[in-house]
């Protein structure tokens, strides 16, 4: 690889940039003939770069081919939906038979209660549950369900935080948002964040967290203040909302296990529907059979696809068989001996970068200083994390533009130390653009 040019972080990027295109006129014209029907050539925001993302054409295991012929070892899987690899022969199996008895039966089937059923025992807090199409519908739904029980208005969320499509907090609050009245909280600043909780308690319905920031760049959550979160809910009669879309993966029973916190609803994503359009939302018994149309003056919650065989199959296989609790505390494992591989790297070179989060999700930030919450990041150069990106991509490992990383069952010993060295190589090619500015 010839020695890239140094001078500034701007040219470094501007060089990786023009490599990164002139090996990839296929993936360009892909883009430029998608962007004559969707603006952008897009349709999910959170895939694309300039100057145009990588055209992906097929996956298999934990390898990703573009439409130029480069394969990438994948250490995004699907944003924490694809913990399995690429088409995993069991729940490609389950798929296949669901397929064989026919789809859109627009019936109740047996699977659906199967899979309700595993996920009541995986997560402490679940005492019920009820399923959607994405974890964005699934926080929406528990907001509705809180402001109900409650006859409130207001919902607290963390600053920079993200719940989903219409819950987009970071930079603060977007155009598109479902049209609540919000109050915010710091993460990890329980007496600032107790204080707001006070201040609106009369008009606060619920507190909706995520245990780790996820999409916010793995930000672990203090235990003591999601602890101080449980108590203030408690006493001003709001409900705490686990997001758990990202986090549910970690270990035995997501982080509410982890943390030995008990939220009173909580909502979840599409690795439990075997990486279909899945989500979940649920909790309380007494909150859930809200829902239950037995009963006069149930809540509606409708979805033609909120048990379409498919996920229901898939999912059922995904739990049971192949994402059991053993296997979701190994993988836990494996990313925590990742992170700590990754940092032991950064230190030896002594940069400006860190490797934060919990268990099997890791985000790189060229970032001095502690982070513990979303605006701890301004201090980092998004030119250099755009670099890295790239820097990575080049040596053959995919992950979010944004530094993003959610490890699968497919990655193997192999791989991971192949990523370690890789890193490795990134920060000794760009050690003087990454020197430390605060001490050495």
């Amino acid at each position: 690889m010839p020695h890239p040019r140094n001078q500034t972080t701007a040219d470094a990027l501007a060089e990786a940039r023009e490599q990164y295109a002139a090996k990839r006129p296929r993936s360009r014209a892909a883009f430029e003939a998608a962007s004559t029907s969707m603006p952008g050539g897009n349709t999910r925001t959170t895939l694309h770069h300039g100057p145009f993302p990588p055209s992906i054409v097929k996956g298999e295991g934990a390898t990703l081919t573009d439409a130029d012929g480069h394969a990438y070892v994948n250490l995004l899987g699907e944003y924490t939906a694809g913990v399995f690899g690429h088409t995993h022969p069991v729940i490609r199996r389950a798929i296949d038979r669901a397929l064989d008895n026919g789809v859109n039966l627009g019936a109740q089937t047996a699977h659906e209660g199967t899979l309700a059923a595993l996920v009541c025992e995986r997560f402490p807090a679940v005492e019920k549950v009820r399923f959607t199409n994405s974890g964005t519908e699934a926080n929406l739904m528990a907001i509705a369900t809180a402001r109900h029980v409650t006859k409130r208005t207001h919902v607290m969320v963390m600053k920079g935080g993200y719940h989903g499509g219409l819950l987009y907090f970071a930079g603060g609050p977007a155009p598109i948002n479902a049209p609540y009245p919000f109050v915010f909280g710091t993460y990890n600043d329980a007496a600032t964040t107790r204080d707001v909780i006070r201040a609106h308690a009369a008009e606060l319905a619920c507190v909706l967290v995520e245990p780790m920031m996820g999409s916010s760049g793995c930000i672990p959550g203090d235990r003591a203040f999601l602890a101080m979160l449980r108590e203030e809910t408690t006493a001003a009669g709001a409900h705490l909302i686990f997001d758990e879309v990202m986090t549910s993966r970690f270990g035995r029973g997501g982080a509410q296990k982890l943390f030995e916190l008990t939220p009173d609803l909580c909502s979840f994503g599409k690795w439990i529907g075997g990486g279909m359009s899945f989500g979940a939302f649920g909790g309380r018994a007494d909150l859930m059979d809200l829902y239950d149309p037995t009963k006069p003056g149930h809540l509606p919650h409708a979805g033609t696809f909120n048990n379409n065989v498919l996920t229901m199959c898939a999912g059922i296989a995904a739990m049971s068989e192949v994402f059991t609790a053993d296997v979701a505390e190994a993988l836990h494992a494996r990313g925590d001996r990742l992170r700590a591989d990754l940092n032991a790297v950064c230190a030896r070179h002594n940069v400006a970068v860190q490797v934060t989060g919990i268990g099997s999700l890791l985000h790189l930030h060229p970032v001095e200083g502690p982070i513990r919450a979303p605006a701890d990041l301004a201090r980092g150069d998004e030119a250099m994390r755009e670099l890295l990106y790239f820097d990575l991509l080049e040596r053959g490992f995919y992950m979010g533009r944004r530094g993003f990383i959610a490890l699968t069952l497919a990655l193997t010993v192999g791989d991971l130390a192949r990523f370690v060295a890789a890193f490795d190589d990134v920060l000794g090619t760009r050690r003087a653009l990454l020197a430390r500015r605060h001490g050495s």
